[in-house]
């Protein structure tokens, strides 16, 4: 049994390991500039890494578990040492305010999440957090009060582990939720939405008051990295997202007959497996025909009864249909329910369809594309537009406030894995941007 006293030496090791690696290319003199510092930005990121640390030296600090709340918890320090006015609300959602020239104006947010998929990476959403309160960390030192009230915020559970759900946190925020099917949701361990809550120290009529009201926040504006190539492949630091998809996700059932697969005859069969099947692939070739940047994606299936010598009766899976147009958008949906129909007839199968969640996509304001493509030049960085494929907390948000989001280049484009990596170097550079980007905002009374 390894004692407390060399746990403590093993972790004490991990951390240090962690900022050493990303410390070893950084460039400091160019980059330890206008108050922001490399070191307290790989600290903090390993601090928080360790939480939920994997044995395959992932994160997993899934929505609403005791290592999320750690992590906030954590944060929540960090944001008080920085001067900032700390409150939570009925959702979990943290959120860190400094103090204005003017407070009556309506605030600026900044932030991300802390949760993460099971065994994901240390950067997804973490740096989102990391990033703004480095902003405010700068500024402090700098002795520079903004015009306008800023936040540094983190919200819930954006990733969905819990509950095959996310954005919990900004649906709360936003109002943007259905609490009649909300509670209805239970976690993989069986426990209700309303259990998992309290098990955080929350409740529903407190969730129920997370609503906030909209018109008190001007922008909301979110660092994340890529989770693609073309940063990579472009060269560069960082990037302006133009757009987010907003995804559909289907719950299809296929249902078909049962029966023993040596005493059945091919002809005749209603094979749930074999329908399923004949989607799957057909599924694969309908995104490009309607657009660049449509997708559409089965990950998750369940075979009943799941047998070796037994045709399958029923089979559900789940699609998650995305693109950052909504008209396309819907083109493929009338597409994927054409495709549904023709199989119906083929193999004799009924199939029922669950619409499970429906959120739109967000187009940036190209008003605040041109003032983060200002903020780039500003920094030596040439500016890229691209879209983001997955969704963002930005997304919920973007329905109602303008949003902007700011992408770090991921090595080798890999994100929700333990291999999931940006350079520090990189990560600083972005947050100069994010810098410059608020305090042109600010500008603007």
């Amino acid at each position: 049994m390894t004692n407390t006293f060399e746990k403590e030496v093993i972790r004490i090791k991990k951390q240090e390991s962690f900022v050493h690696n990303l410390m070893e290319n950084y460039d400091e003199r160019k980059n330890d500039t206008d108050g922001i510092s490399g070191h307290r930005i790989a600290s903090r990121l390993a601090k928080l890494a360790e939480i939920g640390l994997t044995e395959e030296s992932g994160s997993q600090r899934i929505g609403f578990s005791k290592e999320e709340r750690a992590a906030k918890e954590l944060v929540k320090v960090w944001m008080h040492k920085a001067g900032l006015k700390v409150s939570e609300d009925g959702a979990g959602n943290v959120f860190g305010r400094l103090s204005a020239k003017d407070n009556s104006k309506p605030a600026i947010l900044s932030g991300s999440h802390v949760d993460t998929v099971p065994n994901g990476g240390h950067f997804d959403g973490a740096l989102g957090v990391v990033a703004a309160l480095e902003v405010v960390e700068a500024w402090k030192e700098n002795e520079y009060q903004p015009k306008k009230p800023f936040e540094v915020v983190i919200f819930s559970d954006e990733e969905g582990s819990r509950f095959n759900s996310g954005y919990i946190g900004s649906k709360g925020m936003c109002g943007k939720y259905q609490l009649d099917e909300l509670i209805k949701l239970h976690d993989a361990n069986g426990m209700s939405f309303e259990e998992v809550l309290a098990s955080d120290g929350l409740t529903i009529p407190g969730f129920k008051e997370a609503k906030r009201n909209l018109n008190d926040i001007e922008l909301f504006v979110e660092v994340h990295i890529e989770q693609g190539k073309i940063l990579e492949n472009e060269n560069l630091p960082c990037g302006i997202v133009n757009g987010i998809a907003g995804p559909v996700w289907y719950e299809l059932t296929f249902n078909g007959v049962a029966g023993h697969s040596g005493s059945t005859p091919m002809v005749g069969r209603s094979d749930a497996l074999v329908a399923a099947g004949k989607f799957i692939h057909e599924l694969s070739n309908l995104p490009n025909r309607v657009s660049d940047t449509a997708v559409a994606t089965v990950g998750k299936m369940h075979i009943h009864p799941n047998g070796i010598n037994v045709i399958s009766g029923k089979v559900t899976l789940y699609v998650d249909i995305r693109d950052t147009d909504i008209k396309t958008r819907n083109n493929l949906i009338t597409k994927v329910l054409r495709l549904l129909a023709s199989i119906e007839n083929e193999f004799s199968v009924k199939i029922d369809k669950k619409e499970l969640i429906n959120i739109l996509p967000v187009k940036i304001e190209s008003t605040i594309q041109d003032i983060l493509s200002e903020s780039l030049r500003g920094y030596g960085i040439r500016p890229i537009k691209l879209p983001s494929g997955a969704g963002h907390d930005a997304m919920i948000l973007g329905e109602d406030i303008p949003v902007a989001m700011l992408f770090v280049r991921s090595e080798n484009g890999i994100s929700h894995s333990p291999l999931e990596r940006s350079s520090l170097n990189d990560c600083v550079q972005t947050i100069h941007v994010l810098k410059r980007f608020i305090e042109e905002i600010m500008k603007n009374v």
